[in-house]
């Protein structure tokens, strides 16, 4: 106990004064997320804005600035390259791959395969993706599986940032698919499982300190506290994994 505290002690050491951090993040973490920053140490104040990837980039574009942003490591690199992260600040929070939802008490398909899922994405009535990655890789994936023109038609799309459990609730769609991490607690939809190996897509989830940060040291504890090894039972619990990607 005595090496773990002197180790938070260290680690912590930049910012060991009590400041207020913003924090502008993807809705994919958020469970395990919220259950971290509650930990984290030093009495700092962590206020958190959730949009979607798409919508983030364009907070970032328009001129937004939080202490501390964490997206899709693609996005995030994007903005390092552009300017508005600090290079250097990066820090790999979490990687989920994409799940497979139906409503609550439905009929689960078998997703065993990519021919099985093509399958069920042929048999269902209404198809749910999001903006972010996880829709990304699926409306490459129908062009992979063949099956973009009979699907296309029966696409139901949010707004960045919302969630595909919500409208697989409520019935708008009868499969859904998504961030892991965004449908293992949700209510009102059964989480079937992840897409299979030979059509999975893992994304990494990771933070940077924006250029215009006014707490850029607490920040940076801040986001080396996330990323720390031991809270992986945490990310695991909540769809999450930490570290290189590894089979769900």
């Amino acid at each position: 106990m005595k090496v773990m505290l002197a180790m938070a002690a260290g680690l912590f050491a930049s910012a060991s004064y009590a400041a207020d951090i913003t924090v502008l993040a993807s809705p994919a973490i958020k469970e395990a997320y919220a259950e971290l920053a509650a930990r984290f140490p030093g009495g700092h104040k962590v206020a958190t804005t959730w949009d979607g990837t798409t919508a983030i980039m364009k907070r970032m574009k328009s001129g937004e600035v939080f202490d501390v942003v964490i997206v899709a490591s693609d996005s995030l690199d994007e903005l390092v390259d552009t300017g508005r992260i600090m290079a250097g600040s990066r820090s790999d929070i979490a990687r989920s791959g994409v799940g497979v939802m139906v409503r609550a008490g439905a009929a689960r398909p078998d997703i065993s395969s990519g021919e099985a899922v093509k399958r069920a994405l042929l048999a269902a009535k209404s198809v749910a993706i999001s903006t972010g990655p996880s829709g990304v890789h699926m409306r490459s994936l129908f062009q992979r599986l063949g099956v973009a023109e009979e699907v296309t038609p029966k696409l139901r799309v949010p707004p960045s940032g919302a969630q595909i459990a919500d409208l697989v609730a409520k019935g708008e769609a009868e499969l859904g698919f998504q961030q892991i991490s965004e449908i293992v607690n949700s209510k009102g939809a059964d989480y079937v499982g992840p897409l299979p190996a030979d059509i999975q897509r893992i994304t990494l989830f990771a933070g940077g300190v924006h250029t215009g940060a006014g707490e850029p040291d607490a920040a940076r504890a801040f986001l080396r506290f996330l990323a720390q090894p031991e809270h992986a039972p945490v990310l695991q619990k909540h769809g999450l994994q930490l570290g290189s990607p590894a089979p769900y």
